[in-house]
């Protein structure tokens, strides 16, 4: 069972994050965080990498449903979508809210989840 949903594009890895970043606001999220991991692992190992970003996406009015069902599910969000540099491009891959919810036991979570999953798939299918 496959957890993200993913598209590789060509091109540079800023536009391609000016992109996912114009596709996820057009469709209603924002970017609440940002983790440069390559840079981090630079910074506190020392390590190279190729380019990897995490940006922690959210849609307000979902993640407001989302709580009101479960109240913990904060530990949970935001919606990950990543950026990494691969041959041949900049891979996209968007969490699957459906699949990491699985553990949670809620109806209405569940409804919630779904609907996300449908946007984030939008998202990625429109880069």
């Amino acid at each position: 069972m496959t957890y993200t949903i993913d598209k590789t594009l060509d091109g540079d890895f800023d536009a391609v994050e000016a992109q996912v970043r114009a596709a996820l606001g057009a469709a209603g999220f924002g970017v609440l965080t940002e983790i440069n991991v390559s840079a981090t692992m630079k910074a506190k190992l020392d390590e190279d990498m190729p380019r990897y970003k995490i940006l922690g996406a959210c849609n307000p009015k979902l993640a407001f449903r989302a709580i009101q069902h479960e109240p913990k599910i904060g530990a949970m969000l935001p919606c990950n979508v990543i950026l990494r540099e691969v041959e041949g491009g900049v891979e996209v891959s968007a969490v699957d809210p459906v699949v990491s919810m699985q553990a949670v036991k809620s109806d209405g979570l569940a409804e919630v989840a779904t609907k996300v999953r449908a946007m984030l798939k939008d998202v990625i299918a429109a880069l």
